[in-house]
This record gives structure tokens, sequence and C-alpha cells, in this order.
């Protein structure tokens, strides 16, 4: 099975936009799922049902509504043009948004799974103790979080790979520039180019196959640490 350049291109640009929206995603991601998991407030409900929200809307939907904001003519996407000559849209800038948009709720519900899970006792102990909130967060949440978080991470990672719908509405399929390794599929079945369709959807299905293993993994450790 040889792969093309085009396809490692893709593959590459991928991996890349997929890397990058989780640099840009992990620091709100962490934060709200903290938020969600350890905090009771008004409308938490209603946080919690739009950070979730990309999970349950169609992601055409949600790139249409991307592309809105995001054109030269929409209220975000209008003012760094005018400001900074800068265009989101048609851009691999555009591509790292969307991905960012529709894998945030699968990163943001592993680390609500992963903080939920540490006891409250052992941090309100430690604020006994003296320590800041901030020091309680990174000296015991974190760790005991750990696993969770990093399998949130992982699925995030997972999705951000294979998201299609959002990333053709607002950046468009432009070969080398944002076509990902789910837009070179469609193209390849527009082409009917079988065999392309074939090597890119095993490349696909074992990149998701690894990872949901390694998720299950860090879950399953998790699990039985809490339970130990």
């Amino acid at each position: 099975m040889r792969i093309t350049p085009e396809e490692v291109t893709a593959l590459l640009l991928s991996v890349k936009v997929a890397l990058f929206s989780l640099v840009v995603m992990f620091p709100l991601g962490l934060l709200v799922g903290w938020i969600l998991a350890k905090r009771d407030f008004p409308g938490k409900s209603v946080i919690n049902t739009i950070v979730m929200l990309p999970l349950v809307l169609p992601p055409v939907v949600s790139g249409y509504l991307l592309l809105i904001l995001l054109s030269r003519n929409g209220p975000i996407g209008g003012i760094l043009y005018d400001l900074f000559k800068i265009e989101i849209v048609f851009s691999q800038f555009a591509v790292v948004i969307a991905v960012s948009i529709i894998s945030f709720p699968l990163l943001v519900r592993g680390i609500m799974t992963g903080i939920a899970s540490v006891p409250s006792e052992l941090e309100d102990t430690a604020r006994t103790l003296g320590a800041t909130p901030i020091r309680v967060f990174f000296t015991v949440t974190l760790p005991l979080a750990k696993q969770g978080i990093i399998a949130g991470v992982i699925l995030g990672f997972a999705k951000s790979l294979g998201e299609f719908g959002a990333t053709l509405m607002v950046a468009g399929n432009i070969p080398g520039k944002t076509q990902t390794l789910a837009l070179s599929i469609f193209s390849a079945v527009q082409l009917g180019q079988d065999i392309t369709v074939y090597r890119l959807v095993f490349i696909s299905t074992i990149l998701a196959f690894i990872a949901i293993w390694i998720t299950e993994k860090f879950q399953s450790t998790s699990i039985s640490k809490i339970l130990n």
C-alpha cells in the first residue's frame, strides 16, 4: 500500500491541525471542565448544554454558523479584515477553528470525568492545611485527574483528525492548503478513485481504533486507581 504525496500532505495537515487545535483548546477546556465538575452556580446546565451542543448539532450547521461569523462581512471576520487585513475563511486558520469547535466537547467531557473522580475530601484536606486553591488544583486535583484528562485529550485529537462537515463549510476543500484526510476521502469518492478511498479509509480507521484503544486503557487505569 503506497501512499501518494498528496495523501501524505493531507495526512500531515490533519495531524498538524489536530495538534494545534489541542494547544488552542486545552487551557480553556481545562478551565471549563474544572468549573463544570467542581462548581455549582445558576445557569450551570445551560453552560454545559452550550459546551456540548456541537456533539449533537450537525457539523455542517456548525460550519455554516462559523462561516457567517468569520467571513469578511461577518461580525468577527469583518473586524479582523478591517483592522489587520486577515481573512480567516478558506485558510488553515479556518480548519483549526472548525476542528476545535467540533472536538471541544469531547475534550471537556474527558476533563470533567477525570476531575469529578477526584475525592473532594482530599482537596478539602489540602485547603485546611493552608494550600491555596491554585496549589490544590496543581498538586492534588490535576495529578489525580490526569488519566481522564489524557483520555479527553486523545479523544479530542482523534475527533479533530476525522472532522469533515464544519471544515468543508468554513475552510473549503483546497488540496495542499485546507484538504484534510477526511476531505481527501470525500474528493476521492467524488472522482471514483476507489483504491485511494480504500487506502485512506483504512488509515483513518486505524488512527481512530488506536485513539479509542488508548483512551479505554487510560480510563480503565483511572477507575482501577480510584477503586484501590
